[in-house]
């Protein structure tokens, strides 16, 4: 079986506390495991969790304020010290290519781990993935920043009992999928005819950012939405001011958006009792909300099943 999950390595903005890491987000999703934003520390979190550096095929970067890449040089040189063998893809603002280069560069080290830089270029930027598709979107932040979501493509679910009826079985049935329909006994049977549509998962990554287009078009039907909210509302405009999301407005996103499971994440320093992104959240939202804790996993939700009509 497949594995879809998240594993939370960092949950702290700018300044880390006791109980907090700075930012660093591990998304397992078949073949692909994407390390997003790593922070000062990530490195270490790692040695916490079940995911090892050898393990990451894709790095995401969603702006280069230190919370959320510090942790690539570490993380590069630990690519390397591991001889990693397949190529790991980073991703990250053009705008920030001078930055990437210092970090990548931070220190002397023997390089052999084969990096694939591909820079977010313009809103909308899509890379395709074996699994899907990865899309950066524009968000609103003093520096240049990008959100990302993963999308799979919609498929379809077969149902044994109206195969069956029809006599189909083993290869057909592949062959059925791919073309769309087949022709037995000089009857045509169709895909639709025997199968429920299946909507494919999405997955987005919401940092640094005030209310924007691209929020929402990241949030939009996500399975899973990971989501800053850095304030809570009492400090909305300091919020505004600063780039950043307060938990009632991340819940607003989510519930206009059609969000299946919220996580919030990046608390201010300010905060020190989590629960109080909860219960702000909670008023405006009524679906699954997880409040993020450092090296905690979180599952995507099962897939949204289709009536069999």
């Amino acid at each position: 079986m497949s594995m879809r999950e998240l594993v939370v390595l960092g949950t702290a903005s700018q300044a880390p506390t006791r109980r907090r890491n700075h930012n660093g987000y591990v998304l397992r999703w078949d073949d692909e495991v994407i390390l997003f934003d790593p922070g000062e520390g990530s490195q270490r979190q790692l040695l916490h969790t079940t995911v090892t550096a050898t393990d990451l095929t894709r790095i995401c970067v969603t702006h280069f304020h230190g919370d959320h890449c510090l942790g690539l040089p570490g993380t590069i040189q630990r690519l390397s010290l591991d001889r990693v063998a397949h190529s790991v893809a980073v991703h990250f603002p053009a705008g920030g290519a001078e930055y990437f280069a210092r970090l990548r560069h931070a220190t002397s080290f023997y390089e052999t781990a084969e990096l694939r830089v591909e820079p977010i270029e313009a809103d909308g930027q899509r890379i395709t993935l074996g699994c899907g598709t990865l899309e950066a979107r524009r968000l609103r932040h003093p520096i240049e920043t990008y959100g990302y979501r993963l999308v799979e493509p919609d498929g379809y679910r077969m149902l044994p009992e109206k195969l069956a009826a029809y006599g189909i079985a083993g290869p057909a049935v592949g062959e059925l999928i791919r073309v769309g329909h087949l022709d037995l006994d000089g009857r045509r049977v169709t895909r639709d005819e025997v199968s429920v549509p299946r909507p494919g998962q999405r997955f987005a990554f919401v940092m640094d950012t005030g209310l924007c287009d691209g929020v929402y078009a990241l949030a939009e039907h996500a399975d899973l939405l990971v989501i800053e909210s850095t304030f809570l509302e009492s400090e909305a405009a300091l919020a505004a001011e600063v780039g950043h999301l307060t938990a009632a407005q991340a819940a607003r996103v989510a519930t206009e958006s059609g969000v299946r499971r919220l996580l919030l994440t990046h608390f201010s320093q300010r905060y020190p009792d989590p629960r109080r992104f909860h219960d702000e959240a909670r008023e405006h939202f009524d679906g699954d909300l997880i409040i993020a804790e450092d090296l905690t996993t979180v599952q995507l939700p099962p897939r949204r099943v289709a009536s069999a009509g």
